[in-house]
Parts: structure tokens; sequence; C-alpha cells
């Protein structure tokens, strides 16, 4: 069979290299490529056309996240591997909304990045332990269900924000989710309290909440 190939997409140089090191000692995966900011690696994975992309998520200029949404809409058969140190809840689900098919943190085990890779590879879906057992109590704490009429005056976006928003994003961290400035985070989170007829953050959070949007309220 045909190595997996491998593009990689990280700004910090040392972990960069120990990965591509890791990789060039395994028969079955091949490094094409290395990328150190997300716009470089939207051109490589145009140009080489990876089998997988490992993705930092923050990343100089544009994300990680925007660049998974990038390479996805050009090319939906690559497989994006989210590599990164933030495990917070924002940025997990930001990330499979992306349409990454895992999410390992980089402290991970080598044995746990090459069956990643690998897994991933042939179009499984694989998370590191932490990331998966919270994703399952997400998704099987009882919720109510979002009905489908909830805040129709709010664009996609803006339903988008109000989702960070209530996981408990701040505006620095929706900005950096979502490869915005604060200032125009700022504008938007003042749409939505203006449309949901609220007072602040905390009143639109709470909404959001009431019908199943971000975390669950207890």
């Amino acid at each position: 069979m045909d190595p997996v190939r491998v593009l990689i997409a990280d700004d910090h140089p040392l972990f960069r290299d120990g990965l591509t090191l890791l990789l060039s000692t395994t028969p079955d995966i091949e490094v094409i490529g290395e990328a150190t900011t997300g716009d470089e690696a939207v051109t490589l994975a145009e140009t080489l056309r990876p089998d997988v992309v490992l993705m930092d998520i923050k990343m100089p200029g544009l994300n990680g996240i925007e660049a998974t949404r990038r390479i996805l809409a050009a090319h939906p058969a690559t497989r994006i591997l989210v590599v990164t140190m933030f495990e917070d809840d924002a940025s997990v689900f930001t990330a499979m909304r992306a349409g990454a098919r895992g999410y390992v943190l980089k402290d991970a085990t080598k044995d746990d990045m090459l069956r990643a890779i690998r897994a991933i590879s042939r179009g499984e879906a694989i998370f590191s332990p932490g990331i998966a057992a919270r994703l399952i109590d997400f998704f099987t704490t009882a919720r109510p269900a979002v009905p489908m009429e909830a805040f129709p005056m709010l664009t996609g976006r803006e339903r988008e924000m109000l989702h960070l928003m209530a996981q408990g994003a701040s505006n620095a961290e929706i900005a950096r989710l979502l490869s915005l400035s604060g200032k125009t985070v700022a504008n938007y989170v003042s749409n939505i309290l203006g449309k949901l007829h609220v007072a602040d953050r905390e009143e639109a959070i709470a909404r959001a909440r009431e019908v199943g949007l971000g975390r669950n309220s207890t």
C-alpha cells in the first residue's frame, strides 16, 4: 500500500521538526510538506494534495480552524487531524464543526499520534482520551432540543457566535477561533444583544442556554 501522505501545519519549529523526524522513521507515513501559517497550509494543501493534514489551531495570520474550512471546501476528501495544546470546549467543537476528523493534544504519546494519523487516513474519527470522554459526556447528557424557530432573527454567523458565547468563550477566544478581529466580534455581540432585546452578555447567554445552545445550564 502507498504511504499516508501528510502535511504538517504548525508554527513551532521544535514541535514541527520533532514530528517530522518521528514520521520519517515510519514506513507507512510520508511527510510531503510543512506549513508555518494557516495561509501556507491552504496553499500547500492545494498543490500537494495530502491525504492527512496535521493542523495546529493557533498560527500567525489565518488560524487552523479557518484553514481547515478552506481546505475542506476545496478538497472534501482531505482528512484534518487537529494537533494542539488547546482542549477547551470551544476549540474542540469549533474544530469539529469546521470538519476536522480528529483532535489530539501535543502531549500525546508517539504511539497515540501514529494511531490517530492512520485512523483518520482510513476515514475514522479519533480523539485524545480526555477529549473523547468529554465528547461522550456532552452527547449523552440530556439536553433540551433546540427549536428550529429559536432566534430566527439571528444570522447563521450570529447564531454561531451566540453558541460560542454560551460555551463560555470570551470575545478574544471567539476572534481567534473564527479568525476575526476583536472589533468585528464586538460588533457581532452588540448586534446579538440588540436583536435578542437583552441588556448584557450574561442575559444573552442565559437565553441561549435555555434553548440548548452552548453548555448545559446545570
